[in-house]
């Protein structure tokens, strides 16, 4: 078994004719769009022709499209896979848009990617390293349409005028989200024309949010993917399909692409995600759908003040490095009542029992169930409890008091 890289480099030579169209490829496209295209890929705007593969491979900012340091060896593999294959070594790409305004607390990016088979692929970026793409991915969770499900309507309805045909659209984690609702708002006659919606392990929708669309339309041409251990993915995701993908590594790292495992040109499927982890995510929907508008809005503001407190630019960052974080989570969530800071206390408690349940489970299957000795998970735990043992003490103090 292998990943999306390895995909590449045996399937690469296949046409789509040859090999169709499937869920590994839609992932493929879906990490591409997380590249930095500005410069290099036409916006809505320009009037230049779509670039291809090989022209952007050749363009003298080509460097640029690696600006995340983190992906930078597995997103230049990845380009590097696409470039040398038949498969989509002649794609092309335009309509590139990327807007960050941390005023509307919204990041939104997409591009189209012209197939070697006649197709379009309309694919919506997910979060990025920006921290405000963290945010409105919290935000999501409200019943009002954030800036970047607005935007992702106009997008594909402007996007599908220069499309002949049917074509596919998508996106991976908050893309993935954005390709639904696009999908589910967008006219009549556009949605028509769709084809497929790939979504590889985005959040979903509250009720009234899909109940405002066309949800039942659109049901049957989802293509829904995610990891054992999801957590972004079934967040307020509680019906229709989806094809359940093992992962390499464990916790909140599968939310990765380039962790998912491929076999035999497809996605290594399983039957189900993980008991422990289904539990977790029924009981966090269950707890969201719980509060109103009101406490919504107040426990988002709070754990996002949490994360930005912690000095990292992203969620998986946050919840790798609970232990050197714990203190600056303290000073964060000092000035707030006591309420609001039980509210995100619970929720970085159900966040820390994902990730522990999988670490003990790691450590059990390679080292086996031993006893005398505590091994690393249990000492990481009881480093934590003191933690939130410290915090919950100060929490009960008026907040002037807190130091």
């Amino acid at each position: 078994m292998g990943t999306i890289l390895d995909y590449l480099r045996e399937y690469g030579d296949y046409s789509l004719e040859e090999k169709p169209f499937g869920d590994v490829d839609s992932l493929v496209i879906s990490q591409l769009s997380y590249l930095k295209f500005e410069g290099i890929v036409p916006g809505p705007e320009e009037a230049r022709a779509p670039v291809s593969i090989e022209e952007i491979a050749a363009h003298a900012d080509y460097d640029r499209l690696y600006a995340d340091e983190r992906y930078r060896k597995d997103n230049t593999a990845l380009f590097t896979g696409i470039l040398n294959g038949r498969r989509f070594g002649k794609m092309r790409l335009w309509n590139y848009v990327n807007l960050i305004e941390p005023e509307r607390e919204s990041q939104f990016s997409a591009v189209v990617c012209d197939l070697s088979d006649g197709r379009s692929y309309v694919v919506f970026r997910g979060t990025d390293e920006n921290i405000v793409g963290w945010k409105e991915d919290l935000n999501l969770a409200f019943s009002e349409p954030v800036p970047g499900q607005r935007r992702s309507v106009l997008y594909l309805e402007e996007a599908a005028r220069a499309i002949d045909g049917g074509f596919y659209v998508g996106g991976h984690s908050k893309g993935g989200n954005f390709a639904v609702y696009a999908a589910m708002h967008c006219a009549p006659e556009v949605r028509e024309r769709i084809e497929r919606i790939y979504d590889h392990d985005g959040p979903g929708f509250r009720p009234e949010v899909k109940a405002r669309g066309a949800w039942q339309e659109i049901e049957g041409r989802i293509h829904k993917t995610v990891p054992r251990s999801s957590l972004v993915g079934m967040l307020l995701y509680s019906d229709g399909d989806y094809r359940v993908v093992e992962s390499k590594t464990i916790g909140l790292a599968q939310h990765n692409p380039y962790t998912w495992l491929v076999k035999e040109g497809d996605f290594r499927i399983v039957d189900e995600i993980r008991p422990g982890r289904k539990f977790v995510d029924q009981t966090l929907n269950e707890w969201i759908l719980s509060l109103d508008q009101a406490k919504m809005h107040i426990f988002v503001d709070a754990l996002y003040g949490v994360v930005q407190a912690s000095e990292t630019d992203n969620l998986i960052d946050f919840t790798a490095h609970w232990f050197q974080s714990i203190q600056k989570i303290g000073r964060a969530i000092g000035g707030v009542d006591e309420e609001t800071a039980g509210v995100v206390m619970q929720i970085m408690r159900a966040l820390f029992e994902m990730i522990s349940l999988h670490a003990k489970e790691e450590a059990q299957s390679r080292l086996g169930i031993h006893s005398g000795r505590k091994n690393r998970w249990e000492m990481q735990r009881e480093k934590f409890e003191e933690g939130m043992a410290q915090l919950e003490s100060r929490l009960k103090l008026h907040p002037s008091e807190r130091k």
